[in-house]
């Protein structure tokens, strides 16, 4: 802006001293002292300076209204400019701040997935620790009565009867059995029911087991999962 202001005022000083200058041609002439032809001549000389001169003026007036059209111009342009620059960034602004709304958003989700993923981790170890803790009282309820069943076989394995000597014993009436006989029949009475329900739990030990297989290897690919 300093410099398009100096250009201006020298251009202002130039006209200035033109004007000044074609005032004086026109004031200090003489005519008293020369010959009609002198003055002719002279005459043509200061109109044609005249001329040039205001020449010269009109197409300096052309070149100041030129660049005033041109810094009007210029000034149009850095409105616009700075116009878009203010829109740029607005729009940079908006942009960075649903950024941020995205980035919070996520975070708040994958705290939930975590939270939610270690809920359910830790209710797969509660019902883990269930099932063992299940898996050792079967083992040792069977432990218990295998023990038990030891103990009948050692203590009255000569009191076991099979079914069908059972049958022939239970047939014959109680005053013609021996007592060896008439324990044993008691015997097969109560100990028959227990092999029953012993196999029976036998059964049920082993749907268990399989059972406890499938959940601990559920587990496993949960564990592995997370």
């Amino acid at each position: 802006m300093s410099r398009k202001s100096s250009k201006e005022t020298k251009k202002a000083n130039i006209s200035s001293s033109l004007e000044s200058e074609d005032i004086s041609l026109e004031t200090t002439v003489p005519t008293d002292d020369i010959s009609s032809s002198e003055e002719r001549e002279g005459t043509v000389k200061i109109t044609r300076q005249l001329i040039e001169r205001k020449e010269l003026l009109h197409n300096l007036q052309l070149l100041k209204i030129e660049l005033s059209q041109k810094n009007l111009m210029l000034d149009n342009l850095k409105v616009e400019y700075l116009t878009k620059i203010e829109e740029l960034e607005e729009r940079l602004n908006d942009a960075l701040h649903e950024k941020q709304l995205l980035s919070l958003r996520l975070d708040n989700q994958l705290a939930l997935q975590q939270e939610d993923a270690r809920k359910h981790k830790e209710l797969m170890k509660q019902e883990m620790e269930t099932i063992l803790l299940r898996q050792k009282q079967l083992e040792e309820t069977n432990h218990q009565l295998r023990e038990r069943a030891g103990d009948i076989r050692r203590n009255l394995r000569d009191l076991e009867l099979t079914e069908e000597y059972y049958a022939k014993l239970k047939s014959l009436p109680e005053e013609e059995l021996s007592l060896p006989e008439y324990v044993s029949i008691r015997f097969y009475e109560v100990v028959h029911p227990l092999k029953k329900e012993l196999s029976e739990l036998q059964v049920k030990k082993e749907l268990l087991s399989e059972e406890l297989k499938d959940y601990k290897s559920q587990l496993k690919d949960l564990t592995e999962f997370f």
